[in-house]
């Protein structure tokens, strides 16, 4: 299984938390997330078929952009 921690300055309150945990957990091969408010961070674990990269797509496309 892969991890990162992954910065995300748009993260603001816990609709942001919810919101980006909910679409994260949908996708195939995520096995894992954690979003927070606090330290605008979220912490994402996933295996094949999902990658980093489609991980960060559904950050922009929610509109919570990874840096």
């Amino acid at each position: 299984m892969n991890q990162e921690k992954l910065t995300v300055p748009n993260i603001s309150c816990g609709h942001c938390v919810s919101a980006i945990e909910s679409e994260l957990a949908e996708m195939d091969g995520v096995t894992s997330v954690k979003a927070d408010a606090e330290t605008k961070t979220v912490t994402v674990g996933w295996e094949a078929p999902a990658t980093i990269e489609s991980i960060r797509a559904i950050l922009d496309e929610i509109n919570y952009p990874a840096q």
